[in-house]
């Protein structure tokens, strides 16, 4: 747990931060123009955060009244050529009223110390084209981009076509 300047904690989520954090994730596809393709709930947050078998992770920044202020949700990768484990940010979201307080920078330094501590390879993440406030933002911290990579996705009849196949 780290309190930032302004007090409040950057911790990793525990249960009930779900509704939190699924507020946070029904803000970012708001802002990403995809305020319909969140179906996500607060309860399958559960299962994926807390459940057994955990696959993914999240950080959260805590306000002093103990609302959600911002989020970074991540999971493992593994690289075939360096031969270890990489982190993959799925989300990163400051609450619009909460920006220009360090969230962001603490969330992904948060990151970066995790895979220095677990000897983790990279971080790694991807952003639309259209948000240059976010992009600015990630160059200015040192992130690269990688210009010669595309991002690809199969999902729905694509993806039952697909397992069809074998």
């Amino acid at each position: 747990m780290t309190e930032l300047r302004d007090g409040a904690l950057l911790r990793p989520a525990r249960r009930g931060d779900e509704e939190g954090i699924l507020a946070c994730i029904q803000a970012l596809a708001d802002y990403e123009r995809e305020p319909d393709a969140v179906d996500n709930t607060a309860a399958m947050l559960t299962d994926t955060l807390f459940g057994d078998d955990p696959r993914a992770f999240a950080f959260v920044v805590e306000g002093h009244d103990g609302g959600i202020r911002a989020i970074a949700i991540w999971f493992l990768t593994y690289s075939t050529w360096t031969g270890r484990h990489g982190i993959w940010l799925e989300d990163l979201y400051v609450h619009e009223r909460y920006r220009s307080n360090g969230y962001g920078v603490a969330l992904l330094a948060a990151l970066a110390a995790e895979c220095l501590d677990k000897g983790y390879s990279r971080l790694e993440w991807t952003v639309l084209d259209w948000n240059e406030p976010a992009i600015g933002f990630y160059r200015a911290l040192g992130a690269a981009a990688m210009e010669e990579w595309t991002t690809r996705r199969v999902t729905g009849d694509a993806l039952t076509a697909l397992a069809a196949r074998g």
